[in-house]
């Protein structure tokens, strides 16, 4: 027997690996039916949601704020300018008349003038639906909350069971009935006295109405959260003012009613500083009032006690000049009593809380400026501690200026006071020359123009109050909205949530990526190898060919009428098996099969090629070497038979003794392994097996001798008699063999260890090699399997490969 060393290698391309974008794409379309479904399930649940989730209406509304640096003063307020009563109005920010907007205050007005801590709601098949306005049926009036239920700070629902026209029934959640009752009947609970009466939109078919009340700060943080305001723009006093909410017309009123109580709260403050003056002038008019009924009366009675009509020549004009000084004495009596009480009102007010009055016509124009600006902060101030806490920096800020403000006020009153008392005495000093030409006036008259004097003073201060009396009232019924309405709150009645089309779409690309990345990371963490192109890109071994995965159950999938893919795969090794054994001399060509574990079809793949070999008229003889773990008798189906163990441990045994053949294959020759052996290396590396593979070539008419080993990874065995080989067939098992083994073949390969070595791939999917499949099993041919051909064509769509 001649040994063959030398091994011969087909050319291999050893290209650069780059990325087949088409290759990558294959991969996915694969999995085409995964796709249809991940987006048919996705679909479905969209579809479910949007049955049965709430659908929301957004409803809008626009103001403008007046008296607004942009937006001047408004005309309402134009014709009362010139009477000084409008130019004090501070112009509004509107960033903080935004947070004023959405203050607690202002939502929590409109949360109890519209009684939303009460939901009405009725139970569908699926959900619970919330009910208002038109479409309640029914109303609940709380007369009086119980104070140890307000302490708890939980919500409470109850149901409304309506048995008639005129009663119904009061029951707990689980149905069962707390108490029966008419409607507008009162009804004591652990809630406090409330009844419930009908509404025009009243149906006793409806059955029952649940009613929910919920804790006010609860209600408030929610509409709190849901109401949007904003600018129109950065250089605009308009704002636009928006709500998403389940029920449309609650939303509008919500919004209509946030609009109302806004302004209410604005012509409170606005109003604030108007009242202040008046009380103010009613205190002086009071006490002035007084004084004048006193000296009216004194007037009186000196002229009816001393029998006077009237003043000489020389008395009108004595009183003429000192009516003159008079007026000025008036004038300057007035400012000083005005200075005093305002004076008096900046030392009684501690907090910074509290606005002084305005427009009381002080000569001085920096102080009525300061307490202008004085009042302005105080209202800022407050308005924004509506929502902002007492160490919040902005409210320090005010509470500096504030401070500042009323420090130099104080100072400028004073100093005021300081030089009207001057002005007074110098004029009162002029008076007193005129009273020395009086003096000479007869007594009488005299004394009637000290009193006429007196009077006129009083009476002048008391005019003026009258005037600014007036003035003040006026500012008070002239108040005006600080926000004017441009656009009522309106709902276009198509929901904005959930948008269908967006769900929709976001259902069909769920369904897309989800299996999408299912399929990526299977192969990201897929260490198997698959296809031919894992092989390539590992090794530097020749590739033989590969064997698809069997669509039948037969041992023997080759036959001489046989078109499978699987046949035909085997015809395409043996073809290149040929080209392989080319350069052999003699006759007789011994191949190998081996593999790097076991499990990889080394017998399916032995009997096979043997059967494939001997149809085309050649004289084959299989021999089971595996002598550990023998597997041609076990997987053809047959009892243990003598082999290639007996023969070597056994003089008595000759070869034919040990051939058998099977009936897909009559031609071949078979030589199972036979008994096991405790020593299988031994065996295998003795004299013996050299004598057989010498026997077989020698005296044996075969053209080619296929032997079955043993896995080279786990044992020496194939190495031992690896030497005998024309050529070895290593096989690879598809989706089985991990790629970090395929270092094994190569370090054989490289080092030499196996001669004239070739790689066959097993088990391969039909319908991906290649991506085309094999033509001859059904494609070229135009049939399927008999086992494909039985199933139906859901079954063929959701086959799982």
């Amino acid at each position: 027997m001649q040994i063959h060393k030398d091994s011969n290698s087909l050319n291999i391309d050893e290209s650069t690996e780059t990325i087949n974008i088409r290759e990558e794409i294959e991969k996915y379309i694969y999995h085409w039916k995964w796709f249809v479904l991940g987006v048919f399930v996705s679909f479905i649940l969209a579809f479910l949601y949007l049955r049965y989730s709430t659908p929301e209406y957004s409803a809008s509304a626009s103001i403008l704020i007046k008296d607004n640096q942009k937006s001047g003063i408004s005309k309402e307020l134009e014709a009362f300018k010139d009477m000084g009563i409008v130019g004090g109005s501070s112009a509004n920010n509107t960033d903080n008349e935004i947070e004023i907007l959405k203050s607690r205050k202002i939502i929590g007005t409109v949360v109890d003038s519209l009684n939303l801590t009460t939901i009405y709601s009725r139970e569908g098949r699926v959900k619970r639906s919330e009910i208002y306005g038109a479409s309640n049926p029914v109303n609940l009036i709380l007369k009086s909350f119980n104070q140890d239920f307000l302490k708890r700070r939980k919500d409470t629902s109850f149901i409304i069971g309506f048995t008639s026209n005129d009663t119904y029934d009061l029951k707990n959640l689980q149905g069962g009935i707390i108490s029966k009752h008419q409607f507008k009947e009162k009804v004591f609970s652990d809630l406090g006295e409330f009844i419930i009466e009908k509404q025009k939109t009243f149906n006793e078919a409806l059955n029952e109405i649940l009613i929910t009340i919920i804790r006010r700060d609860k209600i408030i943080d929610k509409f709190k959260k849901a109401v949007n305001i904003s600018p129109v723009n950065k250089n605009a006093s308009v704002l636009d003012l928006s709500i998403t909410y389940p029920i449309q017309e609650k939303a509008e009123d919500f919004l209509d009613e946030l609009v109302k109580q806004y302004n209410l709260d604005a012509i409170s403050d606005k109003s604030e500083v108007s009242q202040k003056t008046k009380d103010f002038i009613d205190d002086r008019l009071e006490a002035i009032g007084r004084d004048l009924s006193a000296i009216q009366d004194k007037v009186k009675d000196f002229k009816t006690d001393n029998n006077i009509t009237g003043l000489s020549g020389e008395g009108e004009l004595a009183l003429a000049t000192a009516n003159a000084n008079n007026e000025k004495l008036i004038a300057i009596k007035t400012e000083l009593e005005i200075a005093k009480g305002v004076y008096q009102n900046i030392r009684k007010n501690s907090s910074n809380n509290e606005t002084l009055p305005q427009n009381l016509g002080f000569s001085d124009a920096s102080i009525a400026e300061s307490i202008k600006q004085f009042n302005d902060l105080v209202l800022l101030k407050n308005r924004l501690s509506v929502n902002a806490g007492s160490k919040n920096p902005q409210i320090i800020q005010y509470n500096k200026e504030i401070e500042i403000l009323k420090i130099n006020l104080k100072q400028s009153i004073s100093n005021l006071i300081t030089s009207l008392e001057t002005q007074y005495n110098q004029i009162n000093k002029e008076a007193n020359k005129v009273n020395y030409k009086v003096s000479t006036i007869p007594l009488l008259e005299r004394g009637y123009i000290d009193i006429e004097r007196e009077q006129e003073i009083i009476s002048g201060l008391y005019s003026y109050l009258l005037k600014k009396k007036e003035e003040t009232a006026i500012s008070l019924a002239v108040t005006v909205p600080n926000a004017k309405i441009i656009d009522v709150a309106y709902s276009s009645g198509v929901p904005v949530s959930p948008k269908r089309k967006i769900i929709y779409l976001g259902a069909i690309l769920l369904g897309l990526i989800i299996p999408f990345i299912i399929i990526y990371l299977r192969n990201l963490l897929d260490t198997k190898v698959h296809s031919k192109k894992d092989i390539e890109s590992a090794l530097t071994v020749p590739f033989l060919g590969d064997i698809p995965r069997s669509e039948s159950k037969e041992k023997v999938i080759v036959g001489s009428d046989a078109r499978s893919s699987g046949s035909e795969a085997f015809r395409l090794v043996r073809t290149n098996l040929d080209f392989m054994l080319a350069s052999k001399k003699g006759s007789k060509k011994f191949i190998f099969i081996t593999s790097t574990t076991s499990g990889e079809g080394k017998s399916f793949i032995s009997i096979n090629l043997s059967a494939t070999l001997a149809l085309s008229g050649k004289k084959v003889l299989l021999i089971g070497m595996d002598l550990r773990a023998p597997k041609v008798t076990e997987y053809l189906g047959l009892e243990s038979k003598k082999g290639v163990t007996n023969y070597i441990t056994s003089n008595d045994l000759t070869l034919d003794e040990l051939k058998f053949q099977i009936p897909q294959a009559p031609t071949l020759d078979i030589i199972s392994s036979g008994a096991i052996p405790p020593n299988p290396a031994e065996l295998l590396s003795g004299d013996n097996v050299k004598n057989l593979f010498e026997e077989i070539d020698t005296e044996q008419d075969y053209d080619y001798v296929v032997v079955d080993t043993a896995p080279v990874n786990l044992v020496t065995d194939t190495l031992l008699i690896s030497k005998y080989a024309d050529m070895f067939l290593y096989i690879v098992r598809a989706n089985y063999l991990d790629k970090r083994l395929l270092a094994v073949p190569q370090e054989l390969y490289k080092n030499k260890r196996l001669p004239n070595m070739s790689i066959v791939l097993n088990d391969t999917d039909p319908k991906r090699s290649y991506g085309y499949g094999y033509g001859y099993g059904g494609y070229g041919y135009g049939y399927l399997a008999e086992e494909e051909q039985g199933k139906s064509w859901f079954g063929k769509i959701f086959n799982r490969s």
